[in-house]
């Protein structure tokens, strides 16, 4: 299956002049006065870490690292100006999961940007929104796209809305061996397990027979719950001996995306990626051509799809709340009121009003997609209007 990968590591110097590029501002709250990155944590172990490290000592950003106890003794905890003890008394995999620490020792130390490297919490959209809930800066896309992409089978369904092919797979994660049963009757063997909200070959299993489906189905959501505190699979059809291309992708906070070519991640073990090649080889120009236009075109509605509906982070909505106009605050209340049962639900604003009507919120119902949430049309009368047309049913 082609991936388009954001830039990340990988480009050194160039990954982190990124964050001199994101504002996280386009993301959360309005800032009164641009701030410099003066100081940088890895929120990462081992060689990402020192790469991301050496990149910011060159452009003289001071840098900080955490470390499990574990860790005591690595190389990443010596190479920064700094280093701090993160996930006291856990496993070496969850303290680098463990976000409030992660946070305090950001907050703490005066860090202004967070680099999240590659694995761990890199495609945990909660862990981006923290970051700008603590006013600092998070590098990479906005809380809102790393959700997107972060969660493979949404991340499919807008790759289908670009125009870009896809293999077959399950349009929602799965929830019972019983409908890994029924997908491989339907598609046939060879399948694969991957996980939903994670990457980096964790979670990923091939089932070839219908013998090894339950077996594979449990290691499968084991691993995947181990590396991203989320067990959540997605089958797709697996296919034998594939071309990995992954397209490098750099964009700014006004919309512009462009295309940083393409490299070749077929060489792999444990579908983890062994040396990677610049540019792909024997990769006919035609397609070379029409996989980064369609990495960018995805791109781009992405941002499209982000902008629209910009998240508010906690701060701004409790500021809303004490001090927002009595229109505002009636509609908050009543919204949290009646939906609040559905789980987590996420308030955006329409970034083009003023919020002077209630129609102006718009309820983003992520929460409706899963865990037998109710309907919009099973809301009171008059709130599917809060909801935008095309959740609507």
């Amino acid at each position: 299956m082609l991936r388009f990968a954001a830039v990340r590591s990988g480009l050194g110097m160039l990954t982190v002049r990124r964050a001199l590029l994101l504002s996280r501002s386009a993301h959360s709250a309005p800032q009164a006065e641009y701030r410099p990155i003066k100081k940088v944590m890895v929120a990462n172990r081992g060689e990402i870490a020192i790469r991301v490290f050496r990149a910011c000592t060159e452009l003289g950003i001071r840098t900080v690292a955490v470390y499990s106890e574990q860790d005591t003794g690595q190389m990443h905890r010596q190479k920064a100006d700094e280093a701090y003890l993160i996930g006291k008394g856990l496993p070496p995999v969850a303290a680098y999961l463990h976000i409030p620490d992660i946070i305090k020792v950001a907050k703490d130390n005066g860090v202004d940007a967070i680099h999240p490297g590659y694995g761990f919490l890199s495609e945990r959209a909660d862990f981006a929104q923290a970051c700008t809930d603590a006013g600092v800066r998070f590098v990479g896309p906005s809380p809102d796209t790393v959700r997107k992409m972060g969660d493979k089978v949404e991340a499919r369904s807008l790759a289908v809305g670009a125009g870009v092919p896809v293999v077959p797979g399950t349009d929602s994660p799965i929830s019972c061996l019983q409908e890994a049963q029924a997908f491989a009757q339907t598609y046939g063997f060879p399948i694969i397990f991957k996980a939903a909200y994670g990457g980096g070959g964790r979670g990923m299993r091939v089932v070839r027979e219908y013998e090894e489906l339950e077996e594979n189905y449990q290691r499968a959501y084991s691993e995947a719950l181990t590396a991203f505190g989320n067990g959540a699979l997605f089958i797709e059809k697996f296919i034998e001996r594939p071309r990995h291309i992954e397209v490098q992708i750099l964009g700014d906070k006004y919309g512009n995306v462009i295309h940083l070519y393409e490299r070749d991640c077929s060489i792999q073990r444990r579908h983890q990626k062994v040396v990677e090649i610049a540019p792909g080889f024997q990769l006919d120009p035609h397609l070379r051509d029409r996989l980064h236009a369609d990495a960018v075109n995805l791109a781009k509605q992405l941002e499209q799809n982000s902008k629209q509906f910009p998240l508010l982070s906690k701060q701004t909505l409790a500021a809303l709340r004490r001090n927002g106009s009595g229109t505002e605050k009636a509609v908050l209340a009543r919204a949290e009121e009646t939906l609040g049962e559905h789980g987590n639900i996420s308030f955006a604003f329409d970034a083009y009003k003023v919020f002077h009507l209630p129609h102006s919120l718009m309820i983003k119902p992520a929460a409706f997609a899963c865990n037998q949430q109710k309907k919009a049309s099973q809301l009171p009368a008059g709130f599917e209007k809060l909801l935008p047309k095309e959740k609507q049913s």
